[in-house]
């Protein structure tokens, strides 16, 4: 009965110390910002806008 008990104990422990460093992990990576978010999508929306064809005006 002990030796589950320190097994249980010894997996719990490795869960928490994976845990812990997803948190950390994810502590250290830079948080994308909205206006960053936001400009790109402007930028893309830009190009699309821009490589559309535009339509012929009809000669009088």
């Amino acid at each position: 009965m002990q030796l589950t008990i320190r097994l249980a104990q010894h997996h719990t422990a490795g869960l928490r110390a994976t845990a812990a460093a997803h948190h950390l992990a994810a502590e250290a990576r830079p948080p994308v910002e909205l206006r960053t978010r936001v400009g790109w999508r402007l930028v893309e929306l830009g190009l699309r806008l821009a490589a559309a064809p535009r339509p012929v005006p009809a000669a009088c």
